[in-house]
């Protein structure tokens, strides 16, 4: 983002803050469920597995859902937390901030589902195969869309972010698919 100018890079700053704050609860939601699934699967009982896999999903992406809507309809507000958006100097960063947000908004669900769903996983002591997804898919549609949207259209930072939420669609939909996987072969240990 820093090459594509500074007033582009403080409004990904600014964004960036509304994901990380909101990304707070999935994660600590992602840990809790390593923990839970993590007892169960020692336990091996299968029906408390897919209770706590269940409720840490509803959970992080019931959250996370929130987070969005709130970012969508709280956009102008969110940002007078940083800055002074009726500022004229302002003006391009607040347009930019708030294109990134509606790209953010989006990313929340997915990036919550992925945090919950690599938690879930990691119970089951799979932590391979999930890493390998997350690589590839981060570096390859991930960095792969950013770049070329954001350095070769005219799309610019709006390009980055979506770049952002292509990698972290990629990767939260493979983890999910993994855990739903797992269940159906009865939830076996990770080989």
């Amino acid at each position: 983002m820093g090459r594509m100018g500074e007033v582009e890079l403080a409004a990904h700053t600014l964004a960036l803050q509304f994901a990380a704050i909101a990304f707070q609860v999935p994660f600590g939601v992602g840990q809790a469920a390593t923990i839970r699934v993590g007892l169960a699967f020692g336990a091996r009982d299968s029906a408390a597995i897919a209770l706590a896999g269940k409720v840490a999903t509803q959970l992080g992406i019931g959250f996370m859902v929130i987070s969005a809507g709130i970012m969508m309809a709280f956009p102008g507000q969110l940002l007078h937390l940083y800055i002074d958006p009726a500022a004229p100097e302002n003006a391009r960063m607040v347009n930019l901030a708030l294109q990134y947000m509606v790209v953010d908004a989006a990313f929340q669900l997915f990036d919550g589902a992925q945090a919950v769903a690599a938690g879930m996983l990691r119970g089951l002591q799979d932590t391979r195969f999930p890493m390998l997804i997350a690589i590839f898919g981060y570096w390859v549609p991930g960095v792969g869309t950013a770049l070329w949207l954001g350095l070769f259209t005219s799309v610019g930072g709006l390009g980055v972010w979506i770049g952002l939420l292509v990698g972290l669609v990629f990767v939260a939909g493979l983890l999910l698919w993994r855990w739903s996987m797992r269940a159906r072969l009865g939830l076996l240990p990770a080989g």
